[in-house]
């Protein structure tokens, strides 16, 4: 039998599900690998690959031997070399560094715990500092279409095993655009979580307040099913973050119909002379707005002054906290361009650090209002794509323009997904990204499954078509429908409580036609009162169905005065949503404005003034 490589997890599930054995498939698998490959930095041993399958027996046990039961059962991956991982030292990308780790890192140990099998580490920049894949003793990674370009790094090794199709998945890590890089340059999947959805804890940091661990994948729904197992909050990780009970629901969200796409793009992107990847640029973007998103240019010189503060702003000392008693001992020991790097932390001083923190904000609050009018941003992945010996020529320049649009997002606490946009003229592959908030991690799979249906290319650098995409659920966030029929109406006075609330519109609809209207007295902003009436007697009301986070909806409730309520109404076709009602005294004095089929009309005649006579 061959060995299986270039298969999705979909096609590791189906293996075992038609009776094959981890132990069949995944030693094959090791088999057929080469220990030569400079993509890898360690493979596992005939011992080392008995003891993880019999560790995988145990965690199949534990769920009474149903396979069902661990979403990766039998899966192999990947790591990168600066996760933590037992039984395989962590070099990150040093041999003069390399350690034992006495306990996985807690991605890894998740990803067991969901029956994933770790099969070998992966090259890497040295300390996970450089976007070029070139920076390690182990050797420079080629890129996986033409091995005399550069792989993208830092997680250059993970990028290449799974783009030839040697593991299904890989884990990187994410400062500046090292999980997303890699993935544009090797036509995969890159997806950069939310700061904090991943815990940290077990990886060498970069920058430890920015660092993300990160997932390459064949498809959007791998990815989507590897971050479902690592993410959690970590107690022993004091990045990691708790997700938010609610979220606002104003994000590129494909689960209503209708257009709801408005993403930004750069206003001038740049190319540095490569006008390869700016047509290919230009052929995606026709792509886009063929699939109804409005495209909407935007000024990104905040974006590229934030990501100036990485490289050239005292948060070079954040790297250098990491690994400064090594340097201090081993500095010889290092890549010369990656000490250099690190060694401008010296330049700075704490005053300068409290200055750059100040502008960051700074820049921050300028992104927040370029980005109000948008759900998300669609920026290419790297404006160009050298090859290796251009790099080593000019490493840091080069290096620099290749993290253009990606530098930025970790320092703006953004979400980010790298994905395959077609190739380029020259053969090698072109890739977009999409950027939005933290914690819209989903609804950014959710609009890339659709683009890439759309838009299908290979997977990876294999031949083997791409699969639908069919991503999970939008959003976990509890939410609730409420019916509104007067002031809170779209562009009403009262809509701003919904609007604050993040909530959104779902449609304009009518009551059953079991309804009057009344003109409430004395309320201010005019206000009306919703009656049910016995059948026959009653019209249908023109309401609005809105939908906020649950935990919203308390404070939303809190604001609604007597004789308003919040109860149970009938919508036109049958289904009952919270809504607003009247309690039988707020009736007295009212004036019966039914005929006007609701509340807009009504005060709409009020305002030209021919209210009629009801």
């Amino acid at each position: 039998m061959p060995a299986p490589l270039g298969w999705t997890i979909e096609d590791w599930r189906k293996a075992y599900q038609s009776g094959a054995k981890p132990a069949e498939l995944i030693g094959e698998l090791v088999a057929s690998l080469d220990t030569t490959d400079n993509a890898w930095i360690a493979l596992s041993g005939s011992t080392q690959l008995q003891a993880a399958l019999f560790d995988l027996a145990g965690t199949l046990n534990k769920v009474g031997g149903d396979i069902s039961r661990l979403p990766l059962y039998g899966v192999p991956f990947a790591a990168k070399d600066n996760i933590d991982a037992t039984g395989f030292d962590t070099t990150a990308g040093c041999p003069a560094y390399a350690y034992q780790p006495k306990q996985d890192a807690n991605t890894i140990a998740r990803l067991k715990a969901a029956g994933a099998v770790l099969i070998g580490k992966t090259n890497l920049d040295q300390f996970a500092t450089g976007l070029v894949g070139t920076r390690s003793p182990y050797g420079a990674v080629p890129n996986s279409f033409r091995p005399e370009v550069v792989s993208g790094g830092s997680s250059s090794g993970s990028a290449s095993v799974v783009a030839r199709g040697l593991v299904p998945f890989a884990l990187g890590t994410d400062t500046a655009g090292s999980g997303r890089v890699p993935a544009g340059l090797n036509n995969l999947v890159g997806l950069k979580p939310t700061k904090g959805l991943f815990s940290i804890y077990g990886v060498v940091p970069a920058c430890r307040s920015l660092d993300c661990v990160s997932v390459f994948a064949l498809t959007v729904n791998d990815a989507g099913v590897v971050a479902d197992a690592m993410a959690g909050f970590d107690a022993d990780d004091a990045f990691s973050r708790k997700a938010p009970y609610a979220l606002p629901l104003d994000g590129p969200a494909i689960r209503r119909p209708g257009p709801l796409k408005r993403l930004g793009i750069p206003e001038h992107p740049q190319w540095f002379g490569d006008q390869q990847a700016e047509a290919a640029w230009n052929t995606a973007i026709s792509q886009w707005r063929q699939q109804n998103v409005e495209l909407v240019p935007l000024d990104f010189r905040p974006m590229q002054e934030l990501a100036a503060l990485l490289y050239e702003g005292p948060w070079v000392a954040e790297r250098h906290a990491a690994v400064e008693d090594f340097m201090a001992s081993h500095g010889d020991d290092m890549n010369p361009v990656v000490r250099s790097i690190i060694a401008n932390a010296g330049k700075f001083t704490a005053t300068d650090t409290f200055g750059a923190q100040y502008r960051k904000e700074e820049l921050l609050r300028q992104i927040d209002e370029l980005l109000a009018d948008v759900d998300a941003l669609l920026v290419p992945t790297a404006p160009t794509a050298p090859t290796i010996e251009a790099v080593n020529n000019d490493p840091v320049t080069l290096n620099s323009q290749l993290g253009t649009y990606t530098n930025f997002v970790n320092l703006a606490d953004m979400s980010a997904l790298a994905i395959p946009a077609g190739f380029r003229d020259d053969g090698l592959p072109f890739g977009v990204t999409l950027i939005s908030g933290a914690w819209k991690d989903n609804e950014l799979q959710h609009l890339a499954c659709q683009w890439l249906n759309a838009n299908p290319t290979p997977l990876g650098a294999t031949d083997k078509p791409r699969p639908e995409e069919t991503p999970g659920a939008a959003t976990s966030t509890p939410t609730v429908q409420v019916a509104v029929v007067g002031a809170h109406l779209s562009g009403m006075p009262l809509n701003t409580q919904l609007t604050e609330r993040y909530s959104a519109l779902l449609e304009q609809t009518t009551t059953s036609a079991n309804y009057r209207l009344y003109a409430l007295p004395n309320t201010t902003p005019p206000k009306p009162g919703l009656k049910r009436v016995a059948a026959g007697e009653g019209e249908q009301i023109v309401v609005e169905v809105w939908e906020m986070p649950a935990s919203a909806f308390g404070s939303f409730v809190d604001l609604i005065p007597a004789p308003l309520g919040i109860g149970n109404v009938e919508l036109a076709d049958g289904r009952w949503v919270n809504g607003f009602i009247c309690e039988g005294y707020g009736f007295d004095g009212a004036r019966d404005v039914t005929e006007f089929g609701g509340w807009r009309a009504y005060i709409t005649s009020l305002r030209s003034g021919k209210s009629g006579t009801a």
